[in-house]
């Protein structure tokens, strides 16, 4: 019940104490936090623009042929406080039961002083992917941390900073491994690729479905079995270590073997074994992948967790994601960026064998933390005490005379055989004392897996549960051979074995995020990354142990709480788009977008056009399109732009009727790329679908539509929705991100299906777990239910009116390059700054001078070279709005100096930019400007100064000398001497 509204509906609720409380409900609700301006500032923005209200500005924006009448049919918002009482039933439903299912995901204990300090710190949560590095040296040094964790344990020389999943690491492992063989000198092309048997079911089948889009055969098979005519068939293998039973192998002798054929091996393997166990990299893989989930981070029905890519360094450039790498500022001292980005799908585009945007970064931070924290005495100690509890009940089950230990070599997982009646009995003990076991399918086996959180007690309830009298328990000795033991040093560095006690982590995690701007310091006004406000109510729930300790494979009957905010969220996104279906698998708009174009695959396929393969996609798209739909074993076909950035019809005509019989789809976005609403998007759709394709738009400008206008109205087929975008997931330093597919009514038996949870479909499954990154879905499922349909309505149109008024301040400093009907941009203006390389500035100078002022710069260079992309979102005051329109004009004035040649064209405060405190400090200053003018030009400063932690880095300086894990003091002072 809402208490306030309640009281609000009393009919005494007239005069006195309960009109009052009326009042606050009115004065304080939910949409009145979010949305930035206040009523008066969005009148004063309104004038600035020669507007009398929202509605006339739709009416000029908009164009009425795709306008949505009415409000959304989501009711009222709640308040945060019902909101989270209601939270709490829902959470009531879920039946958290002791889980020892394992497959991947275990219980594990975040560290109060990370959780409290990382996972719920809006510092970290709330920064943006780390493109414009000298703002970001805090999440670049945590992932850096990260890197150099996974390479140390892993064996490996190559790490990247983070992917979705471990089934997503496999896939792109797979991926990388076909890439990296057609350099190689085998001929004809190999196009099959191994896994064993006793990899992770929900891996298997990702991997799968990955190969079915590109055309590869899966060889599911004994690895013990394999004979060498079909190795010598492979481009790539995929082993487990320790298997998914809990069985650990030595698999020095089948590397070996593989090498022998031409065939590069990937083991996914678990990093908190690899502390007691001989590495990947020891004993001969190629590559190394996994989660880093038991490092810190709860199970949460199956993520968001940080998955791990790990491989050789000859490889070094076919790794999907993000590398970070150490290079040099401008002062010639270490400083830290991601490296070698002409990798990137961005720039590769369709040439990418990878579509990685969003990474899992937040909990790549948390994880790396959880690695400083204990160091590597402790993660040692961790994995000793979770090999003696399982070897311990190994012990137990081999003094019975009706249970079969099945594996004499195991980690932390135990497989029982038993007679069917036997197990039935175990079972039942179990499920009355709340316990989840895991029952291998089609056997009369179980698996036990033991984790860091596993306590004495709960080995005399495990004990209990198999039948075993006794509760004296010694520990016992490792189940495996002594010469498997891991004999090479790992995290060795200083960052690693310094901070164990409280005190010193809280320390080290404060300097770090000090070094990073992120929401709480200034407004990121980022073009098509949509970064607004992350209510603090809507974080809360995602550490409450009632959805933060659910296992993705629990029985339904413990997860009702789970389903029915799935089932809510699904709901409300349909009522948003008009669509019928909806899957929230996807965890990340990447894979949005590579599910939603295997769903258009497989519903041609389904009436008999499997040849239909051609994916058109606009000039303009962003890079993930084109490796999405390659990823999707589609071929691009690239459609020209006009002079106004829109679809150039003719040209989409043209090529859609020149590949009607092979036609697939048609990527866009909408708005478009270029920030306007495209008058001929319906034209668009009905070309695409009269010559037998799908329409696919990409969600990335969702947040301009909401409310006003659904995708089902223009004619899409499937689109994707950014929930860290739109709906409020944060982007948490570049991950987590989630990228649910709302479809059409043809589709949705197309959608993805799992394995694991018997969703079955004829996509199969793209993420390792049915929910993608479940735990988050609470953040986009809150924001929806505290604004209702008509406070997301008005946030849409306040989204559209800020970047409106931000481009109504500029455009007589900086040309807004592309607008709609009307003169008026859609939510984000793209400025013009190219005519500036005619006195030598370019794009990049003006966003390193923001950070001077303390702002993040736009998106530049995207979607046009020389640019920059403005979006504000509805989250931002006026005043706000106002300093960062003020920091411009200020810049521009700053460039006007040296056009008028009142500066030096090569020594100026955007050619220096950015200045640290350093130099400002530093005894020499040579500069022909002062050192107030360099650091301190806005007056609000003087009460909070952001400083940059280094000066401009040297990205070209770090590729020539890839260094991604953390170096020794004396690599350090050799790259200081290289610099020079």
């Amino acid at each position: 019940m809402n208490t306030i509204n309640s009281h609000v509906d009393d009919p005494r609720a007239t005069t006195g104490r309960v009109a009052s409380m009326h009042a606050f409900a009115d004065r304080y609700a939910f949409a009145d936090r979010h949305i930035g301006p206040r009523a008066e500032e969005v009148e004063a923005m309104l004038q600035a623009i020669g507007m009398e209200g929202l509605d006339q500005l739709f009416d000029n924006v908009v164009p009425e042929s795709i306008r949505t009448s009415g409000a959304l049919n989501l009711g009222g918002g709640q308040s945060e406080l019902d909101l989270l009482r209601e939270l709490r039933e829902i959470g009531s439903r879920n039946l958290p039961f002791r889980s020892y299912i394992g497959m991947g995901y275990y219980e594990s204990f975040t560290p109060p002083v990370i959780q409290r300090n990382i996972l719920e710190n809006p510092a970290w949560y709330t920064q943006y992917t780390p493109y414009q590095a000298e703002i970001a040296q805090g999440r670049l040094e945590a992932l850096l941390n990260f890197q150099t964790m996974v390479s140390d344990l892993t064996g490996l020389e190559v790490a990247n900073a983070s992917l979705l999943d471990e089934g997503t690491a496999a896939a792109e492992a797979m991926a990388m491994m076909y890439a990296v063989e057609g350099k190689s000198k085998s001929s004809p092309k190999r196009e099959r690729f191994f896994v064993a048997r006793d990899c992770h079911p929900q891996t298997i089948e990702v991997v799968r479905t990955r190969a079915q889009s590109r055309g590869w055969d899966v060889l599911v098979a004994d690895f013990e079995s394999l004979a060498r005519e079909e190795a010598e068939a492979c481009f790539g293998a995929l082993l487990q270590y320790p298997a998914t039973d809990g069985r650990l192998y030595d698999y020095a002798a089948f590397c070996e073997r593989a090498h022998e054929c031409g065939t590069t091996v990937a083991v996914a393997a678990d990093l908190l074994a690899l502390t007691l166990l001989r590495s990947p990299g020891e004993f001969g893989a190629d590559v190394a992948i996994g989660s880093t989930q038991r490092f810190g981070m709860p199970i949460g029905c199956g993520g968001p967790h940080a998955a791990y890519f790990a491989t050789r360094v000859e490889f070094a450039r076919h790794v999907p994601g993000r590398i970070i790498g150490v290079s040099t500022d401008a002062r010639g001292r270490p400083a830290l960026r991601m490296a070698l980005q002409t990798r990137e799908q961005h720039i590769r585009r369709e040439r990418a064998t990878s579509n990685i945007c969003t990474a899992e970064v937040l909990p790549a931070v948390v994880a790396s933390m959880y690695a400083v924290y204990h160091g590597p005495e402790g993660l040692r100690h961790i994995a000793s005490s979770v090999a003696a509890k399982a070897a311990t009940i190994g012990h137990g089950v081999a003094s019975t005379g009706t249970l079969q230990l099945v594996h004499d070599t195991f980690f932390d997982t135990v497989c029982i055989e038993a007679d069917d009646e036997v197990v039935d009995a175990i079972l039942k003990r179990a499920a009355a004392v709340r316990v989840n076991l895991r029952c291998v399918g089609g056997t009369n086996r179980v698996t036990i897996s033991l984790d860091e959180t596993t306590s004495a007690d709960e080995l005399v309830q495990l004990m209990h549960i198999l039948g075993i009298e006794g509760d004296d328990m010694a520990p016992g000795d490792p189940a495996w051979p002594s010469s498997w033991n891991r004999t090479t040093a790992y995290l060795e560095h200083a960052v690693f074995n310094s901070f164990h006690s409280e005190t010193e982590i809280l320390r080290y995690m404060r300097r770090l995020d000090s070094r990073d701007l992120s929401l709480t310091t200034s407004m990121i006004p980022l073009g098509s990354c949509t970064m607004k406000l992350n209510a603090t109510t809507e974080m809360m729930p995602i550490t409450w142990p009632e959805f933060s300790a659910i296992h993705p494979f629990a029985p339904a009957e413990q997860m009702e709480g789970y389903q029915q905010v799935a089932s809510e969220l699904s709901e409300m996104l349909m009522k948003i788009t008009g669509m019928a279906g909806v899957s929230l698998q996807p965890n990340s708009g990447a894979q949005g977008e590579y599910a939603g174009l295997l769903t258009i695959r497989k519903y041609h396929e389904s009436r008999g056009d499997a040849g239909r393969s051609v994916c058109l996609v606009p000039s303009s798209a962003h890079g993930t399109n084109p490796a999405s739909a390659v990823m999707a074993g589609m071929r691009v076909v690239v459609v020209g732009c006009d002079d106004d950035g829109n679809i150039d019809i003719d040209n989409l005509r043209s090529k859609a009727a020149a590949h009607a019989g092979e036609l697939a789809a048609l990527m866009v976005t909408y708005p478009s790329t270029h920030g306007v609403f495209e008058e001929g998007i319906i034209d668009i759709c009905s070309i695409v679908h009269e010559h037998g394709g799908q329409v696919y738009m990409d969600g990335a400008n969702m947040n301009a539509l909401v409310g006003i206008c659904r995708p089902c109205d223009i004619g899409i087929d499937v689109c994707h929705l950014n929930l860290h975008k739109t709906f409020c997931i944060p982007h948490g330093g570049g991950g987590p991100g989630m990228g649910p597919i709302a479809v059409a009514g043809h589709l949705t038996e197309h959608l993805p299906g799992h394995p694991c949870q018997d969703l079955q479909s004829t996509a199969g499954a793209i993420s390792s777990a049915p929910w993608g990154s479940a735990l988050i879905l609470l953040i986009s499922w809150a924001y929806i239910r505290l604004m209702g349909g008509e406070a997301l309505q008005k946030a849409t149109g306040v989204a559209l009116l800020s970047a409106n008024y931000v481009a109504s301040r500029l455009k007589d400093h900086y040309p807004v390059l592309y607008t709609g009907r009307n003169g008026f941009v859609a939510h984000e203006a793209i400025l013009d700054l190219r005519a500036f390389r005619e006195i030598g500035l370019e794009v990049d100078d003006v966003a390193k001078r923001l950070m001077d002022y303390g702002f993040h710069a736009p998106t530049i260079h995207f979607p046009v070279a020389g640019t920059m992309m403005v979006e504000p979102t509805e989250s931002e005051s006026q005043k706000e709005l106002d300093r960062f329109c003020e920091v411009m004009i200020a810049i521009r004035k700053e460039i006007a100096e040296v056009e008028h040649g009142e500066t030096d064209a090569s020594d100026n405060v955007l050619k220096n930019a950015p200045h640290c405190l350093s130099e400002v400090l530093s005894e020499s200053w040579s500069h022909p400007y002062s050192r107030e003018k360099a650091a301190m030009p806005g007056p609000w400063m003087t009460e909070h100064k952001f400083w940059p932690y280094v000066a401009r880095v040297d990205n070209a300086a770090g590729d020539r000398n890839l260094m991604c894990t953390c170096p020794p003091l004396e690599s350090y002072e050799s790259l200081e001497s290289a610099s020079r």
